[in-house]
């Protein structure tokens, strides 16, 4: 098997990067409005109506008419989460997705797992641009500004600025400012030491110049739930919007995100008994000493310190009845630092002649040294263009260009520890080391790649619009390196190129039944910065997947069920390292085929139920590759695809009163290549209960609500920060034995968590 370093943050749309980066989002602003003139009211009022008479489930659920699956929660159900939510807690009772958080408090991401594949094989959109990676999703919206999240299992538009869509999509969509002053605030405060305050100012309509906007600050910090350490987050949000009498807007999205954050420990399974028989904790501890083995798991020592900057504005202009044009540019930058144990100078390679201080001092050879994933000013810029054409009263043909280009510079240097023991900046100049020769103890690298796509499609509409049939081509030009300086140096790079068809169609027999199908293709490349010291480039992975599905809904509830499959070649996993890094490595060929059915009740007597069910049968279709032989995986159960998931909620909304319980569960599933070790099933849970006071004095809509999670106390596995080869000794196909290995690191549900929060619109 080929393994690659990968760099511990920046992450790449295209390319399954690790952090701070991109993925995809549909080149749209918001569904299509009225002129502003035609409205009376504030837009909120009118939008917040249409989605309720879209809702069932209490906001779980949504009725969809797009011909592929679509699984959405909207306003109503994300206002009754917690306001420490990211984007991965609201989805997490989705028919097709299993989510993984390291934490309550809102400070770090996790790991998503859909259909078999994890976030890798996502596109993940805010508002027409590539949004983080899942493990840092957190990073570019707070959820008070989230008006709703869409998944589409197995198929991204043609049109989004992403190729790597294999699982499918996730979109979020941020709120429309409103057209009255005004704002928000929110205070919560919860389990962990957790505070966290929020306000939100609205401009309404600025004159008559039909623009308004919002900006939104927050704060926020808590304990770690495990072990010593501590968490600090702020984040600044700003919306614009500018709409016109013909239909065309202008929409801007920005946000700064700093975080400053303790590093957890993943336990493997020997260490998960531990804890979960005897109490033994894996995480962090608050003891400093350097002379003991256990050393480098003091919480300073193991720091994540981030900047983040986010940018993504949406355009469409309306020429006239038959031709319009969406233009939407982006820009996403991250720069910062993972800190963590590096040994001593005594046990360090590149130190055996000694290592030096700036000021030419030697480095005792018992020195602490500290290991860093850094990340410089890197940004990422790209757009989508694509013009509408509407032929005739039948055919819209659209066709479009996507540019990208992603250079990132990153380093991993070795530093002296400060004396207390926490990590000093990667930058900091009076811990910096340097060998004999006065070569730094870094190793660095330049990576990046410029991507070139062109789309076409056209949706063709019959027998008064029943029948809708669509079909795309997108394809792929990407030219991608990655160069080595310092204490390694090397170069690789390749161009890539993708034919990526798309087909789908749909037939609504009235407006309660739908039937609809759809096909599509997908292409990923290894991540550039996932290759630092490389030797061979990972194969490009290739994706075909198909899927049928029905719907149904009349006023009393609403029933999706689609079946699916889909075939992977040379199949891209990524596997974590220390300082949330990652590795890529190839896996050989894979077939996952199943289906998911969700449905969802109207209210009823002020009740709303959900529930969701998702069957997954996925297998590896080939040895992988290991050395100069093979692993044993062929019709091996593929990694992390559970046989079965499922989902209850029921949503209460009565005189001011409102409560939402959701339940998760999925099965046991594979968690090495060869299948020797398995994480059995495990349930979660959440619940939100509070009420609406009525208005007073400029207090709109004063709230509260309590949010709890874990409500049982379960100490339980929720799934893996990658795959391993192997738990036990195992035969490989030459007939040689791979010896034992320690398995997998596992995620494991943080303990019960309460969470208080009082809110009010003004």
């Amino acid at each position: 098997m080929v393994w690659a370093a990968t760099a511990g943050h920046h992450s790449t749309p295209q390319a399954n990067a690790t952090k701070k980066s991109l993925a995809p989002a549909r080149a749209t602003a918001p569904a299509a409005r009225k002129p502003v003139a035609v409205q009376s009211d504030p837009e909120a009022i009118t939008v917040q109506g249409s989605q309720a008479a879209r809702d069932g489930g209490g906001g779980m659920m949504r009725m969809e008419t797009a011909a592929h699956a679509v699984q959405s929660v909207g306003r109503q159900y994300i206002e009754m989460r917690s306001p420490t939510s990211t984007g991965l807690d609201l989805v997490q009772n989705l028919p097709s997705v299993s989510v993984a958080m390291p934490d309550t408090s809102g400070f770090k991401g996790g790991a998503i797992y859909m259909r078999g594949l994890n976030d890798s094989d996502m596109a993940l959109l805010l508002d027409g641009a590539p949004d983080s990676l899942a493990a840092y999703l957190q990073q570019n919206v707070d959820p008070e500004n989230i008006e709703s999240v869409n998944i589409t299992p197995g198929s991204s538009p043609v049109d989004a600025p992403a190729s790597n869509a294999a699982a499918g999509t996730l979109e979020e969509r941020t709120i429309t400012p409103s057209q009255k002053m005004g704002g928000m605030v929110d205070f919560s405060y919860g389990t962990n030491n957790l505070s966290r305050e929020f306000i939100r100012l609205e401009s309404g309509q600025i004159g008559n110049s039909g623009v308004r906007a919002y900006i939104s600050f927050s704060n926020a910090h808590a304990r770690q739930w495990m072990g010593a350490g501590t968490n600090e987050r702020k984040h600044v949000d700003v919306g614009i919007q500018k709409d016109f009498a013909n239909g065309s807007y202008l929409k801007f999205f920005g946000s700064w995100h700093n975080s400053l954050f303790t590093i957890d420990a993943y336990p493997t399974e020997s260490q998960f008994f531990a804890y979960k028989h005897t109490g033994q904790g894996y995480n962090r501890t608050n003891v400093w000493d350097p002379t003991s083995p256990t050393a480098g798991n003091y919480w300073k020592s193991n720091l994540d310190s981030w900047n983040q900057f986010f940018l993504t504005a949406p355009m469409h202009f309306v020429v006239n009845r038959s031709l319009d044009f969406d233009l939407t540019p982006y820009f996403t930058t991250g720069f910062g630092w993972d800190g963590s144990t590096g040994g001593t100078v005594g046990t360090f390679g590149a130190c055996t002649g000694g290592c030096f201080y700036g000021n030419g001092t030697q480095a005792s050879a018992g020195q602490q040294l500290s290991t860093y994933w850094s990340q410089g000013w890197s940004p990422d810029v790209g757009l989508t263009a694509k013009v509408n054409y509407r032929i005739d009263r039948h055919n819209q043909l659209t066709f479009g260009y996507w540019y990208e280009n992603n250079a990132i510079d990153y380093a991993f240097p070795y530093q002296a520890t400060m004396p207390d023991g926490r990590n000093p900046t990667s930058n900091n100049s009076a811990y910096k080391l340097y060998t004999a020769d006065g070569v730094r103890t870094t190793f660095q690298y330049n990576a990046g790649y410029e991507l070139n796509s062109f789309f076409i499609e056209d949706t063709a509409k019959y027998l008064d619009d029943r029948l809708v049939i669509n079909g795309g081509f997108k394809y792929v030009m990407s030219n991608y390196w990655d160069r080595a300086s310092g204490l390694s140096t090397y170069t690789i790079g390749a161009n890539s190129t993708a034919p990526l068809p798309h087909l789908s169609i749909s037939y609504r027999f009235n407006e309660h039944h739908q039937i609809y199908i759809n096909a599509e293709g997908d292409f990923r490349q290894p991540s550039p910065s996932a290759l630092s010291n490389a030797t061979t480039m990972p194969k490009n992975q290739y994706s075909i997947t198909e899927q049928i599905g029905y719907r149904y809904n009349n006023k009393w509830f609403l029933f999706d069920i689609a079946a699916f499959n889909a075939s992977i070649t040379n199949r891209l996993l990524s596997i974590y390292l220390p300082n949330t890094a990652y590795a890529t490595a190839n896996a050989g060929n894979q077939t996952i085929r199943g289906f998911d059915a969700m449905i969802a009740g109207r209210e009823f007597h002020h009740f709303s139920p959900y529930a969701s069910v998702e069957y997954l049968h996925g297998t590896f279709d080939s040895n992988i590759p290991y050395g100069d032989t093979y692993l044993p995986t062929k019709g091996k159960q593929s990694i992390l695809t559970p046989r079965v998931m499922a989902n209850f909620g029921l949503t209460y909304n009565s005189s001011g009163f409102f409560g939402n319980f959701s339940l998760h569960y999925t099965g046991p599933q594979s968690v090495t290549l060869v299948d020797d070790q398995r994480m059995p099933g495990f349930v979660t849970n959440t619940l939100a209960v509070g009420y609406h006071f009525k208005p007073f004095m400029f207090l709109k809509s004063p709230t509260f609500r309590l949010n709890f999670s874990n409500i049982t106390g379960s100490i339980i596995r929720v799934g893996t920060t990658g795959p391993a080869n192997n738990y036990r000794p195992v035969t490989l196909l030459d007939g040689s034995t791979l010896a034992a290995g320690s398995g997998a690191q596992f995620y494991v549900l943080p303990r019960f968590s309460m969470t208080g929060t009082i809110s009010t619109s003004f």
